[in-house]
């Protein structure tokens, strides 16, 4: 009551002393700390200081309190622009932008004539033309811009870079609505940051997107693979720093113990590479198909490895016989055959969206799908699906990670390395066993791990990333024995208990003394991941049901009426029961083609919108070290009626 009183009574003092000097903003849906800022012409860090919660999510209708930006403006005469190039850009394009020359370009950048033009690389453009008041208007009304066609771009990479939609870039640009001439000048109506350097008039010009959520910018000094940079920004705590990366605050300070004299503004932190920053939790899944817009037509790409060269060059033996020996063609047939009864679906919804399949031809260290990158034109590709090896999705992400291309990951569960553009579908192990925890976590509850001597790496996981469950000490004999776990429990709240083990005879023990304490505590038993020896008729199933055994995991057994219409649709089209590969390859593909099918984009709405469909959730996060970690897990538990349910 007190600490309510005490933030009403904080908040209302705030807006009397700031109110001329701030204004306030009630967040839409789909909306993001980047965005705003942009709309508002101030910078992220500027919403953060005024707001400090702001940094562990939006959520619908908050008010963010928003400062009133000033105008920059400039005092001196010198004409220099500084220009950041982008992907198909020309020197002559360049020149045409910004009334100037070629040559004039190559004498202010000597570099150009002996190595070319290169994404990213920011030169000087002396400009011939722009009077004062030209420069002005560049930096008075950052939003308005004009951009000459390039052979080769396309409406869809033009709205692009400049974050905008094609539906804006054709208002304000009614000739390109049939076609796209080349050397069209074009009006582009787009929020651009401007930034005016001391007295040099030197005005450097760059276009962030609108609709990915902000990551940590890379590290300047090398860590271990498994670790990495984070600056602490103004107005952020011990609390939220925990709750953004899903850290307990024991681990964050072994990390860096510099954080026992307090959080500080600047501080570089050393965080766990894999977490994802923390969002706002979604309270529910939506239903896309209640969202379509077709007025745009989206191209979502699909990389399968069928290896069709190999098996015709196979002469040695049959499909069919293939298809008995080769376990990574059946999955991919599955995963594909999925995938097509994704594509019918989207048909019957009535989606604007056209599909195009490639094969990726793959093995473990190689794939064709970058000669088809360079082969094929992929300047309206929306989305792709695929490679399957992680190796060969970070190659495609790599290519297309200029152009902001989202590629996503099917299968691979490995922590692999980092783009901006690549999403992970697939929840890694760590993320699986997180999800466990903060089901827990949230209920409060006394939680305590039984880990068997050979699990090392579950005891260094929980030492590292969960310090607060308490470990069941091995006897002097280093054994598990029921004394020593009965003395971990704790009355008066529900005790999970992590079981670790896959010794038959350590399993019963554990079973056995935590089913007796139930006279006693409350008690329920928890598994980290999948447990082979559980299904050995030594364990009994009704022990299991006795304690309410839960699990997290990736797929569930779903018997809903659209489940069921899946099962059937499938069988009576392939003459078989759907596997969980081909049951992923509808699930992720559908996905992908509805959020390619919304009013917002692919990368605003994956992280905004939890989804799920016949087995698998889609939850993603924006990763600390950069790129999309899906976190749709499922937490699911033995009834005593002896079926899986959900945990609430």
């Amino acid at each position: 009551m007190f600490k309510s009183f005490f933030y009403i009574s904080f908040f209302c003092f705030s807006t009397i002393v700031l109110a001329q000097n701030y204004t306030k903003h009630t967040v839409q849906q789909g909306e993001t700390v980047t965005s705003i800022a942009q709309k508002y012409k101030i910078t992220p860090s500027d919403i953060y200081r005024l707001n400090p919660d702001a940094q562990n999510g939006l959520s619908y209708n908050a008010v963010l309190l928003i400062p009133k930006s000033t105008t920059p403006t400039t005092t001196s005469s010198e004409k220099k622009i500084t220009h950041t190039i982008v992907a198909k850009e020309t020197l002559y394009g360049i020149a045409t932008k910004y009334k100037t020359t070629v040559e004039a370009i190559e004498k202010a950048n000597p570099i150009l004539k002996e190595k070319g033009l290169q994404v990213g690389q920011v030169i000087v453009v002396p400009s011939l033309s722009h009077s004062k008041s030209n420069l002005e208007d560049k930096v008075l009304a950052p939003n308005k811009t004009t951009h000459i066609v390039q052979e080769g771009e396309t409406k869809y990479g033009i709205a692009k870079q400049y974050s905008i939609t094609v539906d804006e870039l054709e208002k304000y640009n009614p000739s390109i609505k049939d076609n796209l001439p080349v050397g069209a000048v074009l009006n582009i109506n787009a929020q651009k940051k401007a930034t005016v350097l001391n007295s040099t008039k030197e005005v450097q010009i760059s276009t962030p997107p609108t609709t990915k959520p902000e990551t940590p910018s890379k590290p300047e000094v090398s860590l271990p693979n498994n670790l990495y940079n984070y600056t602490v920004k103004a107005g952020e705590t011990f609390y939220s720093l925990t709750h953004k990366f899903s850290i307990s605050q024991a681990s964050l300070i072994a990390l860096n113990p510099e954080l026992n004299e307090g959080v500080k503004e600047g501080m570089i932190l050393r965080v766990p590479a894999s977490v994802s920053v923390k969002k706002e939790v979604l309270s529910s899944f939506k239903d896309l198909t209640k969202s379509i817009n077709t007025q745009t037509r989206k191209e979502l790409v699909l990389f399968i490895p069928f290896n069709a060269s190999k098996i015709q060059n196979d002469t040695s033996q049959t499909v069919q016989e293939r298809l008995k020996k080769d376990k990574f063609l059946n999955l991919t047939l599955d995963f594909y055959s999925g995938a097509l009864m994704a594509i019918d679906s989207a048909k019957t919804l009535g989606l604007n969206v056209n599909v195009r399949v490639f094969d990726s031809q793959e093995t473990k260290n190689s794939t064709s799908a970058l000669a088809l990158l360079r082969s094929n034109d992929f300047s309206k590709a929306d989305a792709v699906i695929g490679p399957f090896y992680q190796v060969n999705v970070e190659k495609v992400a790599e290519a297309l990670e200029n152009q902001n291309i989202p590629v996503i990951s099917p299968l691979s569960k490995e922590e692999g390395n980092n783009y901006s553009n690549l999403y992970q579908s697939m929840p890694t192990p760590q993320a699986v066993k997180n999800a466990m925890f903060e089901y827990m976590q949230k209920k409060e509850g006394n939680i305590i791990a039984v880990v068997d001597p050979k699990k090392i790496a579950i005891k260094e996981y929980i030492e590292q990333y969960q310090k607060e469950t308490q470990i069941v000490p091995l006897s002097d004999k280093g054994t598990i024995t029921a004394d020593n776990i009965k003395k971990m429990l704790v009355k008066g709240k529900m005790n999970y208990v992590i079981m670790e083990s896959e010794k038959t005879g350590t399993i019963n023990l554990i079973l056995n003394t935590l089913i007796a304490a139930q006279k006693e505590y409350q008690v329920n038993l928890v598994i980290l991941e999948e447990n082979e020896t559980l299904n050995f008729e030594e364990i009994q199933l009704s022990k299991l049901t006795k304690l309410k055994m839960t699990y997290p995991s990736i797929n569930r057994d779903n018997d809903l009426r659209d489940a069921q219409l899946f099962e059937r649709y499938y069988k009576k089209k392939n003459n078989t029961l759907p596997s969980a590969y081909a049951t992923r390859g509808f699930d992720l593909t559908f996905d992908t083609l509805l959020r390619l099918s919304q009013n917002t984009e692919f990368s605003n709405n994956a992280v905004s919108i939890a989804t799920q469909y016949v087995e698998n959730k889609f939850d993603y996060a924006p990763k600390v070290s950069g790129g999309f970690l899906n976190e749709g897990v499922h937490i699911l538990y033995y009834d005593t009626d002896l079926t899986i349910k959900t945990a609430n």
